[in-house]
């Protein structure tokens, strides 16, 4: 669990951690980073974009292989920022989804190559999830893929919010930011209907309760 995780390590890691990230990394084994990695290192000149607060260990990790990362925190900017517009006649919640992405997502004309999407549609708003997938599309080379991790449960300590962090192995460290609702879990059907219309995915196993999908443009 990790918040048991957290507790070991904290003694071992407290060094000061820039504004907005929490506590110690604590690593989790993640087959699809591992995948993803062996592209980052066989190939040049890649794209990217790494959603969630801005980690300089990432920009850091993957300029030096020759890559170019554009930063996008997409659930900070959803929660912190005014993005509804009312209500409808039923009550429900009124979002300026396209305002939302001309911020967030404005690339200016640049596709990418890899997306770290991270666990960011579990905690997303519902009317903001799938604009943002297909912005993605849109945002993306044919060929380009995307790592995204899935709660396949809302409760327990699993559910927290947490910043993941590259490593040059298999791992990636995770770390505590600021917290925001978790919103769903996905099921494999639900991430078959979110990503309709790309070529394909694959899905890899793990032990917690935080499924891992490379879906392909």
């Amino acid at each position: 669990m990790l918040r048991s995780w957290f507790d070991r390590k904290r003694e071992a890691d407290a060094v000061p951690q820039p504004a907005g990230l929490a506590g110690p990394r604590v690593p989790r084994h993640s087959g699809g980073w591992t995948v993803l990695r062996k592209r980052l290192q066989g190939e040049q000149g890649l794209r990217l974009i790494d959603i969630g607060f801005t980690s300089p260990s990432n920009i850091n990790y993957l300029t030096s292989l020759g890559h170019s990362v554009y930063m996008a925190d997409l659930v900070h900017d959803a929660w912190t920022e005014d993005w509804k517009q009312g209500e409808d006649e039923e009550g429900h919640a009124i979002w300026n989804v396209e305002g939302y992405l001309a911020q967030t997502l404005n690339f200016s004309g640049r596709l990418f190559d890899l997306v770290l999407l991270w666990t960011a549609l579990d905690y997303l708003p519902e009317p903001l999830v799938a604009p943002v997938v297909q912005r993605l599309y849109g945002a993306m080379n044919p060929g380009g893929q995307v790592l995204a991790f899935f709660h396949t449960r809302t409760q327990g300590e699993e559910a927290a919010c947490v910043r993941y962090h590259l490593t040059p192995g298999d791992d990636v460290e995770m770390q505590k930011t600021q917290q925001f609702p978790i919103q769903r879990a996905f099921t494999n059907r639900s991430i078959e209907r979110l990503f309709a219309g790309w070529s394909g995915h694959r899905q890899f196993l793990a032990k917690d309760s935080v499924s891992e999908v490379i879906i392909t443009r």
